[in-house]
């Protein structure tokens, strides 16, 4: 029997349907919603500030459904019951707190970007005016590599679920994965990944609701929140946790969880700040609300791996010597390093009913957090490469079919990475673990880079390539120690990828900070960085006094004067006064586009919020549960269970309520226009897009 064969309860034809349909569903579903967008609104996906940034519009439930969706990834769902599976349940709280901290960090980062670069597309592009070409060429590749090593691992998670659940090919599934997504992203850039990252995270809350309430309340495999209790204290019996109070698969007093943990920030740190995708939120978020929008992001992610692996990972742990379980006497090394734990769960508890819902699950995850890493790069190898380094004279429509053809590349070069790491044996658990090792040394010469105007040239080279070498270091001599031997397995240890990743990022951030204290930046002022983009600078101040006219017109129809032509008249006045006036205050003000009060309040505000939240997170919570090795009793597990699904309920309003209740004004003006188009015909029609056209 193969690795994943027990699993397999669905017929290929289901898995290429699913791969294929569901992929091209979102791409029609885009192409609708591109065209009502170009056709009722001011934002025109065929213009390259629009595609690249959603014309730095996007409100912040929409922004926090984004973060979610980007963050959750199939290792999200597969490795959390991963950990779950291996070591208790403290496994998947582990995998939230060491991956939630980052988002808050990236609040008091979006931030910094509004004050000091607020019309920047990437953060590279921060990195080139303070450093010049030789240090951003470097950052360039940190971030691509970042996002080549994301971008392969969810299609590793997601081709290996789909290949254990049907037989589909894993080679061909790795190309057709990301061909609906490429399609949308291409068609609608980022505000139309926006919108599906808001589909995806509202059918993913729903499923695993749905997990949660047939496991918990209506399989007697289980028997509800007491039989998985005393299952689990079963479990412990028969295969105890190493490590772990009493073996138990119930407390947080676990040596290898905590380990993850560290493994988790370190490396959890590299694939936020170094990945565009999350910088990209921050430039297309609005300045008022950007901190809002982490804030509510990090909390809500929280509850997606906390919530689904004490479902499913606690499912499999529980059902693993139950005769209905796929894989007789467990999993193997294998195939918990393949991802197989909750995919076993699922088949164990809701069989191919679960199975399709699993592999919807993973699919709406993997293609959510693809378009964000495809938009992502698109815009690096855009911005940060053709327009810098080839062509800064670039017209928005060349820069705007660059984009579309880095797109297409980025699916192709993702996909061959992916089959490239099935081809030579690497699991997602091994890289996982390791690929913090490779770029987390770049993690503090770029928090630096936003943060410290005092950080020189010098101190990135030095802090980004000489924490690199340190982590490798560490990491092979860690694996030599212990295991006396240099292989894929030893190399993929908990050890050594611990001393890895704390080798990297943490002497990254201190060697760049010795340089700089040994000789500092005392010019620097952030007026390059302010330069940055001066198009998109332009264009965002038309932006405004469209917005601002518009505002006018619908406060001059509230009134009602006596005659047609007197309305006329007294809204051309109107409109020609306020305009000169907005003019002139925008005149005034184009310097600081921004209220720098404002943004230093939302600063003060983004510290003091990450920093509790990351306390109670990482320390608060856990730590005294820790030391004091103490073993949930079936009433504490209850309320834990039952806190976690309350978290997930509060997660699923931030993510599918609040982005509908923020956009209703817009979703009637569109609804008015589809209207106004179905009963006023070629007439009313040319009426629209001239308005359109006179407010764009």
């Amino acid at each position: 029997m193969s690795n994943t064969e027990g699993a397999r309860v669905l017929t290929q034809g289901v898995g290429y349907g699913v791969v294929l349909g569901i992929g091209l569903v979102f791409a029609i579903i885009m192409m609708g919603l591109s065209y009502l967008q170009n056709r009722y609104t001011t934002f025109k996906t065929n213009a390259s500030e629009e595609f690249n940034t959603a014309s730095r519009s996007v409100k912040p439930g929409l922004i926090a459904s984004g973060i979610v969706s980007a963050w959750t990834w199939a290792a999200t769902l597969l490795q959390s019951s991963t950990v779950t599976y291996e070591w208790g349940l403290c496994g998947g709280y582990y995998y939230a707190a060491g991956a939630t901290m980052q988002i808050f960090i990236m609040a008091i980062l979006a931030v910094r970007v509004k004050m000091i670069a607020p019309y920047c597309h990437t953060y590279l592009e921060i990195v080139q005016a303070r450093y010049g070409s030789a240090a951003h060429f470097m950052f360039v590749t940190y971030g691509l590599v970042t996002n080549l090593i994301v971008s392969s691992m969810l299609l590793l998670g997601g081709s290996a679920v789909v290949n254990a659940f049907t037989g589909m090919n894993i080679y061909a599934s790795n190309f057709l994965i990301p061909l609906g997504v490429m399609i949308y992203v291409i068609l609608g850039g980022l505000r139309a990944t926006f919108l599906c990252d808001f589909v995806h995270t509202m059918i993913l809350m729903i499923i695993i609701l749905y997990f949660f309430f047939y496991t918990y309340t209506n399989t007697d495999l289980i028997g509800g929140l007491d039989g998985m209790y005393h299952l689990l204290q079963e479990a412990a019996v028969l295969r105890p946790v190493n490590g772990n109070q009493g073996g138990s698969y119930l407390t947080l007093k676990s040596n290898n969880g905590l380990m993850f943990m560290i493994i988790q920030i370190t490396g959890g740190f590299g694939t936020v700040v170094l990945d565009q995708g999350y910088w990209q939120r921050a430039i297309a978020s609005k300045a008022k609300t950007a901190v809002r929008a982490y804030l509510l992001g990090g909390f809500a992610w929280f509850a997606v791996p906390l919530t689904f692996s004490s479902i499913m990972g606690l499912a499999a742990v529980a059902l693993a010597n139950s005769p209905s379980f796929p894989f007789p006497g467990g999993l193997s090394s294998a195939q918990i390093n393949a991802g197989l734990s909750a995919p076993a769960g699922v088949v164990t508890l809701l069989g191919k009913g679960g199975a399709v819902a699993m592999l919807i699950l993973l699919f709406m995850a993997v293609t959510s957090a693809a378009s964000s890493e495809m938009i992502a790069t698109s815009s690096i190898l855009t911005f940060d490469l053709y327009q810098i380094h080839f062509k800064p004279d670039a017209s928005p429509e060349t820069l705007i079919r660059v984009s579309h053809l880095m797109v297409a590349i980025w699916a192709i070069i993702m996909s061959c990475i992916a089959c490239l790491w099935n081809g030579i044996g690497l699991s997602l658990n091994w890289l996982f673990l390791f690929a913090g090792t490779i770029y987390t040394s770049a993690v503090g010469p770029i928090i630096m880079t936003v943060v410290w105007r005092k950080q020189t040239k010098a101190a990135v080279f030095a802090g980004a390539l000489g924490g690199m070498s340190i982590g490798i270091i560490c990491w092979l001599v860690v694996a030599k120690a212990y295991y006396g031997k240099l292989n894929v397995t030893t190399t993929g240890e908990m050890y050594p990828t611990l001393a890895g990743n704390l080798g990297s990022c943490c002497s990254g951030a201190l060697i760049s900070i010795i340089v700089t204290l040994i000789k500092p930046d005392n010019k620097f002022d952030w007026t390059e960085t302010k330069k940055i983009n001066a198009r998109g600078r332009a264009l965002d101040r038309a932006a405004r006094l469209a917005e601002i006219e518009e505002e006018q017109r619908a406060r001059t129809s509230t009134d009602q004067p006596h005659s047609p032509v007197e309305s006329e008249k007294k809204s051309e006045v109107n409109t020609h006064v306020s305009s000169a006036n907005d003019e002139a205050e925008l005149d005034r003000n184009d310097d600081t586009p921004e209220d720098m009060e404002m943004l230093k309040k939302s600063l003060v505000t983004a510290t003091w919020s990450s920093l509790t939240l990351t306390f109670i997170t990482i320390f608060l919570i856990p730590i005294p549960l820790f030391l004091s090795h103490y073993v949930f009793s079936l009433r504490f597990f209850k309320a834990w269970i039952i806190i976690c699904v309350l978290w997930l309920f509060v997660a699923a309003f931030i993510t599918s309520i609040l982005p509908v209740w923020e956009s209703r004004r817009a979703m009637i003006e569109i609804v008015r226009g589809v209207v106004r188009d179905v009963f006023s015909g070629p007439k009313g029609k040319e009426e629209v897009e001239e308005k359109g056209a006179a407010a764009a």
